[in-house]
């Protein structure tokens, strides 16, 4: 086999084992968005052009490792498998390339004190971070993916029942599973109304406490990233602050009104967001702050408490006005197809199957810097 799946070749870099990923995509691809520790050599056009020519530029590589080749769909790769191979060199390709990376998920208990077991479940190729809640045989799962059979083999393995599923907010960078997984086991899709503006969901209002098990679950509507952005609170022991809170950063103000989704302008949004933190900020110190991405690459469990984030995030430093002025000025580039995943996500727009990996590629950027 000149192949290694995605899920393969993470756990063999979780496991530290000796591989050396080869990107050989144009430099600013890889860039923008690659797997982590991977080194680019840019002979992409080579490759295609005539694969002959790519050959000085990877005659120095190590070979006392396998090699695994990466480009956006694993099909230039092969070919520099092939020349590898004939060159001399232990090659293998990653199966469908940077798309089949953004597909891996893993996960980890979190340590908490719950009367059951917190899961998180990291995307690291999209540096998306989901929630799974479990306490007396019941379960709640919070902002998944669209890849729902990782959900469904940590509700197995737990013998768990699935009762609800989460949605801290309509995202931008990933289409939502959470409609498709509820209505598979005929259970309620939490959403916040300002959020569901065409999609069938229970709404979420805040105050709002749902027993999952024996833990209580209270709504906290943290509007400012979007209109109906909620914060979870699992009795002060976790906070799901989906992309209203990050351990170093906060949720942009510009997406929704860029989508054509809000009425409202980035100013307006930024203060709301400033004033949805000061309630985030009056929990308990203690509680971990569990966000829905990580700016990097995500090993699973991601964790930090409250008074850790105090210290680490400048944002939070900020007073009103400071706050308002840097998020209304400051915009980064945004998420790729971000309008059309959006869209999707408040039930305003259809995404086929097959157009669901192509809408998803590229890196994560619902962080504000």
């Amino acid at each position: 086999m000149t192949e290694i799946s995605p899920t393969e070749l993470s756990d063999r870099l979780r496991d530290d084992e000796d591989v050396l990923v080869l990107d050989i995509r144009h430099r600013d691809d890889y860039e923008e968005w690659h797997v982590p520790d991977s080194i680019n050599v840019d002979v992409y056009d080579e490759l295609i052009d005539d694969p002959e020519m790519a050959k000085e530029a990877l005659v120095d590589l190590p070979d006392d490792s396998e090699i695994v080749t990466v480009c956006a769909a694993g099909v230039v790769s092969q070919t520099a498998t092939d020349l590898l191979r004939e060159m001399g060199y232990d090659a293998k390709t990653l199966t469908d390339g940077m798309n089949g990376w953004s597909r891996v998920h893993q996960s980890a208990p979190v340590p908490t004190d719950l009367d059951g077991t917190l899961v998180q479940v990291a995307r690291p190729g999209k540096g998306c971070l989901s929630h799974i809640l479990i306490s007396g045989g019941d379960a709640a799962v919070f902002d998944p993916s669209h890849y729902l059979e990782e959900y469904e083999g940590i509700l197995d393995d737990y013998d768990a029942e699935l009762v609800a599923v989460f949605d801290t907010h309509a995202h931008a960078d990933h289409v939502s599973g959470a409609a498709e997984l509820a209505e598979r086991h005929g259970v309620p899709y939490y959403l916040h109304p300002k959020d569901a503006l065409a999609i069938d969901v229970t709404p979420i209002e805040d105050g709002m406490t749902i027993e999952i098990g024996t833990v209580a679950v209270e709504a906290i509507h943290t509007p400012g990233h979007s209109k109906g952005s909620v914060s979870f609170d699992l009795e002060s022991e976790a906070l799901l602050t989906g992309d209203t809170l990050f351990h170093e950063s906060v949720g942009r103000v510009e997406l929704g009104v860029e989508a054509g989704l809000e009425d409202t302008d980035v100013e307006e949004n930024a203060a709301t967001l400033y004033e949805s933190l000061q309630r985030l900020l009056e929990r308990p110190d203690d509680a971990v702050i569990l966000p829905t991405h990580d700016p990097g690459s995500p090993e699973p469990p991601v964790t930090a408490t409250l008074a850790e984030v105090r210290k680490r995030n400048e944002d939070l430093e900020r007073d009103r006005e400071a706050f308002v002025e840097t998020l209304a000025s400051d915009i980064p580039e945004h998420p790729p197809n971000f309008e059309r995943v959006k869209r999707a996500n408040v039930g305003q727009d259809d995404v086929s199957d097959e157009e669901l990996s192509e809408l998803e590629l590229g890196p994560n950027r619902c962080a504000a810097e």
